[in-house]
């Protein structure tokens, strides 16, 4: 039994903090790729699209402050005149005794991937409502119990729906919108040790709800760890779209590769 338990807890951590860091890492190298295209012009280039993307992340950092009770001491939406790069920044402050403001460091160091994402979606709601329609029913084909391959196929349509919708000039505004905010998603050095500050306590209280269920009802903890492989889901859509708008900003810097 408690073998049983210990899995559902891997594949729980997995198949959703492991997804959030896996693609935030992917879309951390494509973003840094983009950058290094622009060799010594990278630095302005940051700076016009950090314009659009910089006060979402700021923002988004701030409002899982506002969700976890942390007391927000300083906000800098955007700047340009940090020696060291740094385009914005909230500064907060928590009480370490307080195990839901602990555990909110986890949600306020992975928030741009998470917001960022989940307003993606919104903004092609609003603009392409039919392909986000269509493009959901694919990704909710998804049952990551019947194995990669399954899964692949799944996403693979849904992307293929995606690029379909390309002869609407809606599209094309939504992957502007979609690349500017994407290329900003990147969580920096303290965003992840803030993240892995929370995320430790997460996976405590995690394993801890994992074996009161697994003692009290196998059944019960079943039914939820497949109510997070339905969440991995479309954590894995969604983040798949913000990935695929990380790669065709690189695609576009390739040019100024060779211009450099």
């Amino acid at each position: 039994m408690f073998l049983d338990i210990l899995i559902s807890f891997l594949l729980q951590l997995a198949l959703t903090v492991g997804v959030i860091f896996l693609f935030g890492f992917l879309i951390a190298c494509c973003n840094r790729a983009f950058y290094r295209n622009f060799g010594r012009r990278a630095r302005k280039v940051c700076y016009v699209t950090g314009f659009f993307g910089t006060p979402v992340h700021e923002l988004s950092h701030a409002l899982m402050c506002v969700l976890f009770a942390h007391r927000i001491v300083e906000i800098k939406l955007f700047q340009v005149s940090d020696s060291d790069g740094t385009l914005g920044y909230v500064s907060h402050t928590y009480n370490k005794r307080n195990v839901y403001q602990v555990i909110g460091n986890f949600f306020i160091g992975v928030a741009p991937i998470v917001v960022i994402t989940a307003l993606l979606y919104l903004v092609a709601y609003l603009l392409l409502p039919a392909m986000t329609a269509d493009f959901f029913a694919h990704i909710g084909q998804i049952d990551l119990s019947e194995g990669l391959t399954s899964v692949m196929g799944c996403l693979f349509s849904a992307i293929g729906v995606f690029f379909s919708y390309a002869v609407q000039w809606q599209w094309w505004v939504f992957l502007l919108i979609g690349m500017l905010l994407s290329l900003h998603m990147t969580l920096s050095g303290a965003d992840i040790k803030g993240a892995l500050g929370g995320l430790a306590l997460v996976a405590v209280l995690l394993l801890i709800a994992d074996i009161v269920m697994g003692v009290v009802s196998m059944p019960a903890l079943n039914a939820f760890t497949q109510v997070c492989l339905a969440a991995a889901g479309y954590l894995l859509s969604f983040f798949t779209i913000a990935l695929i708008f990380a790669l065709l900003a690189v695609l576009i810097s390739l040019p100024f590769r060779r211009l450099r």
